[in-house]
């Protein structure tokens, strides 16, 4: 296993989460590297990305100004920090691996995924 994301819970309206993705280094170090998450019944959607030092982040706009992406490369992990959480944050969280140094909104852009955690926000 290269990519184990971790940190999904049960968590009310408002309240926060810290999802973790423990890489090895061979797809870490020199990857640009995003979350993305899937609802029951939809399609997968873009969440973060975060090039290959953490000197650049994106997000969606569904998320921007509440969710916060970031990395150690040290300790090769991502992070997603998520605050403020809505009903509608309720997915299947995934870290993936870039083909790349940057990251990107695009799956195909993507060579390696983790297995996901479930996050659910109750209302």
């Amino acid at each position: 296993v290269q990519l184990q994301a971790s940190g999904g819970g049960l968590v009310q309206t408002g309240g926060s989460l810290r999802l973790s993705c423990a890489a090895s280094r061979r797809v870490f170090s020199n990857n640009g590297m995003g979350w993305f998450r899937q609802a029951p019944g939809k399609e997968r959607e873009f969440v973060a990305h975060i090039n290959w030092n953490g000197g650049s982040t994106y997000y969606a706009d569904s998320v921007k100004g509440r969710f916060t992406i970031s990395r150690d490369n040290a300790k090769n992990t991502l992070y997603l920090q998520m605050n403020s959480l809505k009903p509608e944050d309720t997915a299947v969280y995934y870290c993936a691996a870039s083909r790349y140094a940057y990251g990107s909104s695009k799956p195909d852009s993507y060579v390696k995924w983790g297995q996901g955690t479930q996050v659910t926000v109750s209302s």
